[in-house]
């Protein structure tokens, strides 16, 4: 059975090692290519877009896809809704997966915030030194900040960036010392991040509730309406079995 894994997680890349050990699955992999360096999973990869809905409803059905299952990261919503559509236009079944999103812990102080625009907006009275953690995309957002921000993502961003800046390159995870250490020695006032889940990058959320920092916390965006949506790589991996 081809099957599409949309990719750039740690969820995908599971799932692509354990489907390309079983005999009737064929895989490919997919990556935007929005990171210079990625983790690639094992099998086959293409990286780059598809041309939207038009573009990968055509490779879908060049290429013989019969099961697309979506593993990309929270926030990419575009692709998500490309998949649900272009899945849909050829009837082919479709999965999400992602991750169970953070929660509020006892000693947290989280602004729940809709998305970047809001964030830019919450920052007024929390502090004038940022830690921007939100990877390259969308720090726009914050470029007409008075405040000084540190940015931490794996490669630059793009686009207008804060007049008052520090650009740290840095692949995590990170533990809990190191992002203590981080904000005690950025004398950080406030963090801004995504609700993406996983424990990978939750210790930073641990940092911050220990020194008592407010953290500005981005929602995700909603699913296609009617979308099939599993939070494990093992309900993933049940569901692909069943659909053979």
């Amino acid at each position: 059975m081809k099957t599409l894994i949309l990719g750039g997680t740690r969820e995908a890349r599971e799932l692509a090692d354990i489907a390309s050990g079983e005999r009737g699955f064929e895989i490919v992999s997919s990556l935007a290519g929005r990171v210079r360096e990625p983790v690639l999973p094992v099998g086959e990869v293409r990286v780059g877009g598809f041309g939207g809905v038009d573009g990968l409803r055509e490779w879908l059905a060049e290429n013989g896809i019969q099961v697309v299952v979506d593993a990309t990261h929270p926030f990419a919503g575009g692709i998500t809704a490309n998949a649900a559509a272009a899945a849909a236009a050829l009837g082919l079944p479709v999965l999400h997966v992602r991750r169970p999103g953070w929660a509020e812990q006892a000693g947290d102080s989280w602004i729940r915030v809709p998305d970047l625009t809001a964030a830019a907006k919450a920052l007024e009275g929390l502090g004038d030194r940022v830690f921007l953690t939100i990877g390259r995309q969308g720090v726009a957002a914050f470029a007409d900040s008075d405040a000084w921000f540190l940015i931490r993502a794996i490669d630059p961003p793009e686009g207008p960036v804060p007049e008052r800046r520090e650009l740290l390159l840095a692949r995590g995870p990170f533990s809990v010392e190191e992002e203590t250490a981080l904000l005690t020695e950025r004398r950080i006032d406030v963090m801004v991040t995504k609700d993406s889940g996983g424990a990978l990058t939750e210790a930073k959320l641990t940092a911050a509730r220990t020194l008592g920092i407010p953290v500005v916390m981005i929602d995700r965006p909603a699913l296609p309406a009617g979308a099939e949506q599993v939070e494990t790589v093992q309900a993933a991996w049940d569901w692909l079995r069943s659909q053979r």
